[in-house]
């Protein structure tokens, strides 16, 4: 009988506890997290932060126990993309998919790995460093081997949480936090299942399978990755299952079968011996005969056979059937099946239990993470998978990182009083907030469909307040759930993929699958911006009963931002106008002229205007005499040259004529005598330059005898008087031309 087993037994329990009186006291903690990996060491990151009192639970004496044995080829499938050619980090976490969220840039994965898809034992690194250098409370090689609940109305949720190890010390906490991830292997029951070895210990030297016909059961990456390691070395590899090969690039879902692992696909449809099959295994048996061979017969064959007959004497389908596929003997059959969670340490008083047929790996848990069975008992990490399985990155590090995150804002609120973190602003910058995030914002793109940007509009839409990443589906809640108001309207900042578009089915790389006008937006295929405007915050039914394949419910108006190659919205007439123009028919509002009345309405405290651009002061003067060239003429003419990176000396008229020779920026005191056609003032020496280059002719000896005629008597040539500008016109014009 299995020790723990035994231990909670009513007659062990009891007997334990009489022979140690002391394991029957209970250490308090506010929050207990389980499991000391990724996600785990996540939540504790967030807890110990925000000083809360906690304590994390590991049965391994390091965390990242799992990454230590898996996966068992030891490549990674999460992306680390170190270059990205920006230095926002926060940009950079949409390509990183291995770095957990903390205030330490030493804690960036690029810095422990430089491979593309990295091997786990640099994970295993990481972690350790990421819980000793935030000096978070873990408690390794405790075993948490039995959960139950003690009902307590001083305990927050009415309840609370009693953990027991493998020693019989007891542990009481307010909230548990559930991060164990998934840790049982997935296993189907056939005849015959009994001689499949399995993933989890299946030898991984190549060598041990020269020459070898190998059947592998299961058509995940898991699979993959081990027929991807004997490939070269197999007489062949058959891989069975029920379902159809799922491609990542094809379904956008991160879980199905990724371009590294795929060789298999390659040596199947070229025809090289390998391949695939599709089949129920709970309708196969496998056969050992006396040689160590397997054959694949159907149950039903097994039915109709007496149970002592010899494996020789049960009938198999090529008997019927010569050319069935599966005739050949296998050397080896390996199970690749996945994994599941470990419900067996929890008491049936906590009420968790699983999904469907198709989600019974993952316990049942609400759109907060939160158990369906029991408040306060939180599924954090791969194992809350089904809020999105298939949909969107929950299970994967770069998608759970952000739940989590969720998850404690929720918690803080609950139980400390701290509402969901918001910044406010002036409408006047509701589009350049928009814009921004949808830009930079990483656990918006990573958990698109799951998590979205709330924006709350204030009384008379005038302010707003920004939530970045509420999980979408709990939006009827939200005022509940964070603290903020919602009671004059709000948008909802969604990233999407085209509703047709994703499927194991559909072919991505059709023609024209890129949608570049604005106009046709709503039909973008790829990853892009929608905002969904509600007048009032959407009810339960509304959001229970929402449109299929509707993120969320029917809204007042909705925009999509068009798709970008670049996934840079940034377009001023391609995405920003457009978004400028919803949001104004949205809100009624001119989002331009808006300006100044907001501007001047928050400036800052005892500022008579907004906060400009730029300021200069003009020094005091006695005499209240603003004239001193240097004093003050000078430092103001310096400051208006830095406003507007030009210089507004006034020139001589011969200066502006050699800056428009040399084809330098003109000052704005030359620009505007030529637009005014005023021509150049007159000097002796622009006139000597003139002549002396062609451009003007020498009026000083001709004509001069027609002038001193023409003149009376106290007549005087003013020094400032234009000079003509047509022969320079046309003479300049000439120049133009010839070269």
């Amino acid at each position: 009988m299995d020790l723990s087993a035994a231990l909670w037994c009513p007659l062990g329990l009891l007997l334990t506890l009489a022979l140690n009186p002391a394991l029957g006291a209970h250490t308090h903690r506010d929050y207990c997290v389980l499991g000391a990996g990724p996600a785990g060491l996540q939540v504790a990151a967030f807890l110990h932060h925000a000083g809360r009192d906690y304590e994390m639970f590991e049965r391994a004496p390091a965390p990242g126990s799992f990454f230590t044995r898996y996966p068992r080829h030891r490549k990674l499938i999460s992306i680390n993309k170190r270059y990205t050619g920006k230095n926002n980090v926060e940009f950079n976490l949409r390509h990183d998919w291995n770095s957990l969220l903390s205030h330490d840039p030493r804690l960036l994965f690029r810095h422990y790995s430089g491979a593309y898809f990295p091997d786990a034992g640099d994970m295993v690194r990481y972690l350790r460093d990421f819980a000793d250098r935030l000096g978070l409370h873990v408690q390794y090689n405790t075993n948490i081997v039995h959960v139950t609940l003690e009902k307590d109305r001083r305990a927050w949720n009415g309840h609370y949480f009693i953990l027991t190890d493998q020693k019989g010390q007891m542990y009481q906490c307010s909230v548990l936090l559930v991060a164990t991830g998934l840790s049982v292997p997935n296993q189907v029951d056939f005849p015959g299942s009994e001689y499949a070895e399995g993933y989890e210990s299946v030898s991984v030297d190549p060598e041990d399978f020269v020459g070898q016909n190998v059947l592998i059961l299961g058509r995940g990456n898991s699979a993959f990755e081990t027929a991807e390691n004997i490939l070269g070395v197999t007489n062949f590899i058959h891989m069975l299952s029920r379902s159809r090969v799922r491609l990542s690039w094809a379904t956008h879902y991160v879980g199905d079968l990724r371009a590294i692992n795929n060789g298999l696909l390659d040596t199947y449809q070229l025809k090289s011996l390998d391949g695939l099959l599709e089949s129920d295994l709970r309708d196969l048996a496998i056969v050992k005969d006396a040689e160590g061979k397997f054959h694949i017969t159907l149950g039903f064959f097994l039915e109709m056979t007496n149970a002592s007959q010899s494996a020789t004497s049960i009938p198999l389908p090529q008997d019927d059937n010569d050319n069935f596929a599966m005739r050949v003997a296998y050397d080896r059959v390996i199970r690749c099946l996945g994994w599941k969670f470990d419900f067996s340490i929890f008491n049936q008083s906590l009420r968790l239990s699983s999904g469907s047929e198709f989600s019974k790996k993952y316990p049942l848990i609400k759109a907060s993470y939160e158990s369906k069975g029991s408040r306060g008992l939180f599924i954090l990490g791969t194992a809350s998978h089904s809020v999105d399985y298939r949909k969107s990155a929950g299970g994967f590090i770069h998608g759970f990182r952000y739940t989590v995150r969720a998850v404690h804002r929720l918690l803080e609120h609950r139980h400390h009083g701290i509402p969901w973190p918001c910044t406010r602003h002036p409408i006047t910058q509701l589009t350049n907030s928009i814009v921004q995030r949808v830009n930079e914002a990483s656990g918006l793109y990573q958990m698109f469909g799951v998590l979205a940007d709330v924006i709350l509009l204030k009384e008379n839409a005038s302010a707003f307040e920004y939530l970045e990443e509420f999980p979408m589906q709990m939006l009827a809640q939200l005022e509940t759930l964070t603290g903020r108001t919602a009671k004059h309207g709000l948008f909802v900042i969604n990233m999407e993929y085209g509703k047709n578009f994703s499927g194991p089915d559909k072919d991505v790389f059709f023609h024209h699958r890129s949608v570049g006008h604005t106009e046709d937006a709503w039909q973008s295929n790829f990853l892009h911006p929608v905002i969904y405007y509600y007048r009032h915050l959407p009810t339960e039914q509304e959001v229970r009963f929402r449109p299929a394949h509707w993120p969320l419910p029917r809204p007042t108006a909705i925009h999509h931002i068009v798709e970008d190659f670049l996934t840079d919205w940034t377009a001023p007439v391609g995405h920003i106008l457009p978004l400028r123009r919803f949001l104004e028919n949205c809100l009624d509002t001119d989002l331009r002229s808006f300006y100044a009345e907001q501007e001047v309405r928050f400036r800052p405290a005892h500022w008579p205007l907004p906060r400009p651009t730029a300021i200069h002061h003009i020094v005091e003067d006695f005499l209240t005499d603003w004239t001193a060239p240097v004093g003050h003429i000078l430092p103001l003419r310096r400051f208006l040259e830095n406003c507007l990176d030009t210089d507004l000396r006034s020139f001589y008229a011969e200066s502006c004529f050699l800056f428009a020779l040399t084809r330098q920026k003109l000052p704005p005191f030359c620009q505007q005598g030529y637009l005014q056609m005023k021509g150049l003032v007159y000097t002796e020496s622009l006139r000597q330059h003139g002549v002396e280059s062609g451009l003007l002719r020498d009026y000083a000896t001709v004509g001069q005898a027609l002038k001193d005629s023409s003149r009376q008597p106290g007549d005087h040539q003013p020094m400032d008087h234009p000079l003509a500008t047509g022969h320079l016109i046309q003479s300049l014009d000439s120049n133009k031309e010839e070269l």
